[in-house]
């Protein structure tokens, strides 16, 4: 226990993604360096700038839910629960007992844009046939909480319940909130996570009209290319990640797998410009070195970054210079990776879903690589494992989010070590 605090844990991941539709099949995607990128299916794409996206492949939500719930349950929503039955399966929390009583058990997920899908049909039926057409599901459909909700009444969980909503900070927002709920005594068990499904119509004409968006739409497989010379910007992803977490000795106690300890959180704001970064990265810096402040952790014991990675020019290059700000000459010893060159950008879902895959670099011993980058940017110089997955122990590793806004999060995990 770090300065007399509770520890927290990590019992129980799902993963939905566009690379696997779990935490297995996610996972050796990710070390295989498969890309989740291809031409848009999920709706016509012909007349749009950007017609290729990281979509979800596969997914039945009829497998999570019955037909009518799957019916009245935005794409976000189908993700969330999903990956939550995921979660709590392997935990074996699939009911509130004496064990996990309800009422110290508490959910918390981000959504950066929540049912949007949802909004973009009804509007359009709004427009078409009249306000008394319009869904009386809309709402519930469409706001960013209802992912929480529908998890804490699925599950019985009657503790803290919200959704945290940064943008692309979102999820490791839930998951670092979640961690100080325990820590706090507020909870023993917190399930927390992040979900979004944005590959719609309206999403990627306003992302590709403000050029955050790569354009190769003859190469989607190679458009996600962090910290390359010719990266053009983000692929839109989507998908989900759901932890849950709990405090150690109560882990211990109900004899519960523990899969790797969640062990820091820093939070910052760039205080700056909408979508920009701050030059020289200076929230960003400012989250690590809480981060690793709030897990006791040197940087130099650090041996894997997650990076934010998005393949955007302004972001890759000051992600850079704040790890080297950060972690001073040992930046350049660092494993660096950007799985979001294999599973695009999944905006509020991509902090939890980059937090799973830190727990799995540290239990596995493996680290991803940041596929595409054959021609590394001059300004981006450290190793960022390019092209190949590489075995290597990895005792502590730091994943980074960051949002538009200039919100910044970085989380600290650790292999489990139990003291």
């Amino acid at each position: 226990m770090t300065g007399g605090r509770r520890r927290v844990v990590v019992t129980g991941m799902g993963l939905i993604t566009p690379v696997g539709l779990d935490v297995e099949s996610t996972w050796s995607a990710l070390v295989a360096g498969k890309s989740g990128a291809g031409p848009v299916t999920l709706f016509d794409a012909s007349d749009q700038l950007v017609r290729f996206a990281c979509e979800v492949k596969g997914f039945d939500p009829e497998l999570y839910m019955d037909r009518k719930e799957a019916r009245r349950a935005d794409r976000f929503l189908q993700f969330a629960l999903a990956a939550a039955e995921q979660a709590v399966t392997q935990a074996g929390l699939e009911t509130m007992t004496s064990d996990a009583p309800s009422d110290r058990t508490g959910v918390i997920v981000g959504s950066g844009i929540g049912g949007l899908s949802t909004l973009e049909a009804q509007h359009s039926k709004l427009l078409e046939q009249g306000p008394q057409r319009v869904s009386p599901f809309f709402i519930p459909m469409f706001i960013a909480d209802m992912a929480a909700g529908m998890i804490s009444m699925r599950y019985g969980s009657r503790g803290p319940n919200y959704a945290t909503v940064s943008a692309c900070a979102s999820s490791a927002h839930a998951v670092g909130l979640a961690l100080r709920s325990i820590r706090n005594g507020e909870a023993d068990v917190m399930i927390a996570g992040g979900t979004e499904a944005t590959v719609t119509p309206l999403c990627m004409a306003g992302f590709a009209s403000m050029k955050a968006l790569s354009r190769r739409n003859d190469s989607p497989e190679t458009a996600s290319r962090p910290f390359a010379a010719t990266r053009d910007g983000f692929v839109v992803g989507e998908g989900a990640g759901v932890l849950v977490l709990e405090s150690a000795e109560h882990a211990i106690g109900r004899g519960a797998p523990i899969l790797g300890e969640l062990a820091g959180f820093g939070q910052s704001a760039d205080a700056y410009h909408m979508t920009a970064p701050v030059p020289g990265g200076g929230g960003a810096q400012l989250a690590m070195r809480d981060a690793l402040k709030d897990a006791d952790v040197e940087p130099d014991q650090v041996d894997y970054v997650n990076a934010h990675g998005t393949s955007t020019p302004a972001n890759d290059a000051t992600e850079t210079a704040a790890l080297k700000a950060v972690f001073g000459p040992g930046a350049y010893d660092l494993v660096v990776s950007s799985t979001k060159s294999m599973i695009g950008h999944t905006l509020g879902a991509a902090g939890a879903i980059e937090a799973a895959i830190c727990l799995l670099a540290c239990e596995r011993g493996r680290i991803p690589p940041t596929i595409n980058l054959d021609d590394p940017d001059p300004d981006c110089d450290l190793n960022y494992t390019p092209n190949h997955a590489i075995d290597r122990s990895v005792n502590v590793a730091l994943s980074n989010s960051f949002g538009f806004g200039g919100h910044n999060v970085a989380i600290v995990t650790r292999r489990w070590e139990k003291e």
